[in-house]
């Protein structure tokens, strides 16, 4: 009888191995899907922002383009008027000239 008892309280023992066993298997596979989960939240989060910044930029850059077409815009036409005044002094210059000569 002390044997049987002796063999039933190994395979107790046997069994509270075992149980214990999967019970940390399972703890730390839930520490792991719980540590997976935080890194592709804090992953996305961080995608996200990327995501945000890069919108704020292609922003500014469409901004500065305008401002840039708008510049060139305005240099062009600053640089007709001065083409046209040129020309009138040009213009003045040489009926300055043709009066001096017919004096002379």
């Amino acid at each position: 009888m002390n044997a049987e008892l002796v063999t039933l309280a190994a395979g107790a023992d046997e069994w509270g191995v075992l149980v214990g066993a999967v019970g940390a298997a399972g703890f730390f596979t839930l520490l792991i899907v719980i540590v997976w989960q935080v890194a592709a939240t804090w992953r996305a989060r961080m995608l996200a922002a990327r995501e945000e910044q890069y919108k704020e930029l292609a922003t500014k850059y469409a901004q500065l383009l305008e401002d840039t077409v708008e510049l060139q815009r305005r240099s062009v036409e600053e640089q007709r008027h001065t083409l046209e005044e040129l020309m009138q002094t040009r213009r003045a210059v040489g009926s300055m000239e043709k009066m001096m000569r017919e004096i002379e």
